[in-house]
């Protein structure tokens, strides 16, 4: 994959946000714990951050989340918006590792992807979410940790899955298409 940031990622930025915020009421409410659900968007985030890098992977999960709470729910919690740039960039981070453009996306990188996905969503939603939660709106403790818990849940199931699943199918088609070249 070639360094670097240019065009491909700043539509990636666009197509991505566009995605996230389209798919914002598509969820599946975990009752147990209140505002909290499944969220297929999810795994666009992982998708694009996995690709494009940590810079595309903050700006969706920055812009997607705040546009999405923005335009459906009018106002934006922006301490759930923080975590979700935090997912993009750790996953982005580790983009070249994962070998998706280059059809490389095995199992031990699928392995890797997920293991990272994992961290990623614990550090957002066990620690950033809640401490942001208790800092800027004085929630309570006890409903901030436990919607934090069930948030990194179903963030790991979504990404694990559906994440896999997208980055895995575009790993073989990207793969196949590599000898294609731009001309100048």
């Amino acid at each position: 994959m070639k360094k670097g940031f240019g065009i491909k990622e700043v539509v990636a930025m666009g197509i991505g946000t566009a995605l996230f915020v389209v798919l914002t009421n598509v969820q599946i409410p975990l009752v147990v714990v209140p505002n909290t659900a499944l969220q297929p968007r999810m795994a666009i985030l992982a998708f694009f951050s996995a690709i494009f890098g940590p810079i595309v992977g903050a700006v969706i999960g920055l812009l997607g989340h705040a546009l999405g709470d923005a335009i459906f729910y009018g106002s934006v919690w922006w301490s759930w918006v923080f975590p979700e740039a935090v997912i993009g960039i750790a996953i982005g981070f580790f983009a070249n590792r994962f070998a998706v453009r280059e059809g490389g996306f095995t199992a031990k990188n699928i392995v890797m992807f997920n293991i990272v996905q994992i961290v990623a969503n614990a550090i957002a939603w066990i620690g950033v979410a809640p401490l942001l939660d208790i800092l800027v709106y004085s929630e309570p403790a006890n409903k901030v940790f436990a919607q934090g818990a069930f948030a990194f849940l179903g963030n790991i199931l979504v990404i694990g899955i559906l994440g896999t699943i997208l980055l895995s199918v575009y790993s073989k088609i990207s793969g196949r298409s590599s000898d294609l070249k731009t001309e100048e």
